[in-house]
């Protein structure tokens, strides 16, 4: 995909000015971007979704790379919210989509994911690793019924990662999601990614 370089501009920036610029740069390695571009390409091909151009939700926003890429992409989308638990992610998120925060498509909240409630046509998840089934549980039960999900989680084992999935299909079985359209995996160069996309 392309990246054009007014948006280059805003990620630089949002980089330096963010509170600690060296753990901002960890939202571009080489897995979390080639995850995220993958994310894209199975999304655009689910063709449906995008007639009335949805609004996305995303949980565990971080920085708000994904939005960023999402908005670059030609899926074409009404808004997205990006929303994250850390509060220093705010500002740099805003930043990171600051094209799109002018123009009113783009906005960033500070929340715990298990208790804001969504309402978007599709939601995302790639923070899957980073909570617990009983956190994942809740999460999922504020969703709406007729929202797309898109989950993403990996089987690297490393301290911040309190739940990981071994495989596909123990990932699967954790989602929990009844209609699953899509599941599968990416190898990368230290773990391996996994995605399900489907409703509950």
């Amino acid at each position: 995909m392309q990246i054009d370089t007014e948006h280059l501009h805003h990620w630089m920036r949002a980089i330096r000015e963010s509170e600690d610029p060296m753990r901002t740069m960890d939202a571009f390695w080489r897995g979390q971007i080639l995850s995220k571009e993958w994310l894209i390409a199975e999304i655009k091909k689910l063709e449906e979704y995008f007639i009335n151009c949805p609004t996305i939700d995303i949980h565990g926003g971080w920085v708000g790379t994904l939005s960023s890429l999402i908005f670059q992409s030609d899926i074409g989308v009404d808004s997205i919210t990006s929303i994250d638990i850390d509060p220093t992610c705010k500002k740099t998120a805003e930043k990171m989509n600051q094209i799109e925060y002018e123009a009113g498509k783009f906005h960033a909240v500070t929340s715990d994911m298990c208790a804001y409630e969504s309402t978007a046509d599709i939601i995302i998840n790639t923070s899957f690793e980073h909570i617990t089934q009983d956190q994942y549980d809740q999460w999922l039960s504020n969703l709406p019924l007729k929202s797309l999900i898109i989950l993403q989680s990996n089987n690297y084992n490393i301290p911040e990662h309190i739940r990981i999935a071994n495989d596909l299909e123990e990932f699967k079985s954790q989602t929990k999601l009844k209609n699953i359209l899509y599941a599968g995996e990416l190898d990368l160069p230290l773990y391996k990614r996994f995605m399900v996309i489907g409703q509950k």
